[in-house]
């Protein structure tokens, strides 16, 4: 049985995170920290399919893997993977910075963005709700 109110709290986090990268993204904030936030949404979004399949939740951040744990019950295309992997190395990157480290491209942030709007609309056909019902 679905379990839509433990879901529910899983989407209004990240809607909260949603909200903010949108709002940082459109005051021209440093794209790592958007992409943190970024992370943290499509975190939330797949987490929310297995709280509303009552699937353990791992404590795991790696986004590619999350998805192909609950692929059965939401479904991206596969070009569009990509940005689960590019959203992980944000988190990852903020965490554990490196010599390499560089600020992401504002278009790539903004393309992890829109699949980020995307996805969550996805995931709430899933759970059968309209996302003005989070607020």
């Amino acid at each position: 049985m679905a379990n839509k109110t433990y879901a529910i709290e899983w989407l209004t986090f990240a809607m909260k995170n949603l909200d903010t990268a949108k709002l940082l993204y459109n005051v021209n904030h440093y794209e790592d920290i958007i992409g943190v936030e970024l992370q943290q949404v499509l975190e939330k979004l797949l987490k929310s399919v297995f709280a509303y399949q009552n699937i353990k939740i791992p404590k795991e951040h790696d986004l590619v893997k999350l998805y192909f744990t609950i692929d059965e019950f939401i479904k991206i295309e596969d070009n569009e993977i990509i940005n689960l992997r590019i959203a992980t190395d944000y988190y990852k990157e903020d965490r554990y910075p490196n010599p390499n480290y560089s600020l992401p491209p504002k278009e790539e942030i903004k393309d992890v963005l829109d699949f980020t709007e995307k996805l969550f609309a996805k995931v709430c056909e899933v759970i059968e709700i309209e996302k003005k019902e989070l607020m």
